[in-house]
């Protein structure tokens, strides 16, 4: 008796362990000599109850159905895995494409960030037409681990600097970053089946120092003299509201509008995209001016980041404040000022238009009372001879 042929499935059920632990199940489809997939979003999680098992279980019967219709549909001609996503669009022109989209919609310096990203993905690259059907899970761990290992900070850049030096963490996992936001919007506008990032580990941001004034500095300030008069405006008012530069120079007499007893400013952040309803002080609102038409920018001569800066430190110097301070550190100041005062943080949050109170959580580690008054309470153990030690002219 002839031995039966065996017939070979175009669609085999797999499984990819991932980084929480759990197991992604996915379909490997071998069709027509070309290999894609598809993952189907469903999880298996480790079995430590019988609660665990059932539910794996039921999961696993739900993705062999789903591997069982596209087994029909591949049989009936009717499987349109190809035509329903455009995986042989160009990774590179869609790239660029995100880069020219986000110009003058974002910051410059994120704006910046995303072309930085682009000259290591063509260094890590080399076929200038590869199309998203070749960005895979494993394409995407290799640009981890060039950015991990071999990318090095200005390599591109033409003039002369260190082009050994590695890169940072921070710029590490902003890079990183986005290529994950590139292939999130793939997935989204259908062009992948499912995103190749999924499961690759990200990397850990490094914590910076987030420089801030004391109220007496911003005090000493304000009674400081700055070349730029409303540069130093400006700064005072991101002082007592929080506001980003960017925000600052958008901001229009339109967005402002009198709440009872308090002004209120209605707007749009920038960076976030939320919508924003802050309630500020008169010595705040003071520095806005004379009111001018709902069109007319309430800063108007504020000039470049550059310029604001340099000025900002100069004028901090002038002060006697011997802090290294950009414009950026008003916010930083109004932050930690608001709960060197008490206000709870989430008020905080609210008021600097965080997303996640995680992100505020990094102010209250620097403004910690409870580290300052235990630190208070150690006990004299040095006598006269402690006097002088670390004494700070």
């Amino acid at each position: 008796m002839a031995k039966e042929k065996r017939i070979k499935e175009p669609i085999k059920l797999r499984q990819k362990k991932i980084a929480d632990g759990n197991v992604s199940l996915y379909l490997d489809i071998y069709r027509n000599g070309k290999r894609t997939y598809e993952f189907l979003k469903l999880y298996l999680i480790p079995e430590r109850t019988k609660e665990d098992k059932d539910k794996n279980r039921q999961t696993l019967q739900l993705a062999n159905a789903v591997k069982a219709q596209r087994i029909v549909e591949l049989q009936n001609g009717e499987f349109g895995f190809k035509a329903e996503f455009a995986t042989d669009t160009l990774f590179f022109d869609y790239y660029r494409a995100m880069c020219q989209k986000r110009l003058g919609a974002e910051s410059r310096s994120n704006w910046g960030n995303w072309f930085s990203c682009l000259h290591h993905l063509k260094k890590y690259e080399k076929n200038e037409r590869i199309t998203f059907a070749g960005i895979t899970t494993e394409w995407v761990e290799g640009f981890r681990k060039y950015l991990d290992d071999d990318a090095r900070a200005w390599e591109h850049d033409k003039r002369k600097r260190n082009k050994e030096k590695p890169l940072a963490r921070n710029s590490k996992l902003s890079y990183f970053n986005k290529l994950r936001a590139c292939l999130n919007q793939a997935f989204e506008d259908r062009i992948i089946p499912f995103n190749p990032c999924r499961g690759v580990e990200n990397f850990k941001a490094e914590e910076g120092t987030r420089m801030y004034l004391t109220i007496d500095e911003v005090r000493k300030l304000a009674q400081t003299d700055c070349e730029y008069p409303r540069i130093k405006d400006a700064f005072l008012f991101s002082c007592l509201t929080g506001l980003r530069r960017s925000d600052i120079e958008r901001l229009r007499w339109g967005d402002v509008f009198q709440q009872g007893d308090y002004t209120r400013i209605i707007f749009r952040q920038k960076k976030t995209k939320g919508q924003e309803y802050l309630d500020i002080t008169d010595q705040a609102a003071a520095l806005m001016g004379k009111r001018g038409d709902p069109a007319d920018l309430v800063f108007e001569d504020i000039h470049s980041p550059t310029c604001t800066n340099r000025a900002v430190q100069e004028w901090v110097l002038r002060a006697g404040i011997n802090k290294k301070i950009t414009f950026h550190c008003g916010r930083h100041t109004f932050a930690t000022m608001m709960l060197d005062i008490g206000t709870d943080i989430y008020t905080v949050s609210k008021l600097l238009g965080h997303k996640e109170l995680s992100t505020t959580q990094i102010y209250a580690k620097v403004m910690d009372k409870n580290k300052q008054a235990a630190v208070s309470k150690i006990p004299d153990v040095l006598g006269d001879e402690g006097e002088t030690v670390w004494r700070l002219d």
